[in-house]
């Protein structure tokens, strides 16, 4: 289970970071363009967009690193990394897998009892 939880936190991770390369950077050419009429406009709280889109992919790759030996921080880290891409990102086609994989890779790093079977 810990092994799952490491690949599925990896995994969730690297699609987080992708999300938050194009959350950030929306943020950010919005506020040195200006909005595009109704095409483009900025979103209502963008520090919240650009802290998730640094903050998740972070606490999900060290919470995939921890799974194998430290197992109940890991789960809470990935956990809270679903969760950060949730709030600020909402559920969306865009940020269903790493939502998805980064809650079940905290949930199986949670409830892994022991180490697992070599």
């Amino acid at each position: 289970m810990r092994n799952a939880a490491l690949t599925l936190g990896l995994i969730g991770g690297v699609l987080a970071m992708i999300v938050g390369f194009f959350g950030y950077g929306y943020t950010e050419f919005i506020d040195k363009n200006g909005e595009i009429g109704d095409l483009a406009g900025q979103v209502d709280h963008p520090m919240v967009i650009r802290m998730a889109s640094f903050l998740a992919p972070i606490l999900a790759i060290a919470g995939a690193a921890m799974a194998r030996s430290q197992n109940i921080p890991a789960g809470v880290l990935m956990l809270a990394s679903s969760l950060g891409i949730y709030v600020a990102f909402g559920f969306n086609v865009f940020t269903m897998f790493p939502i998805a994989m980064c809650g079940l890779g905290g949930v199986l790093a949670l409830s892994a009892r022991q180490p697992d079977a070599h």
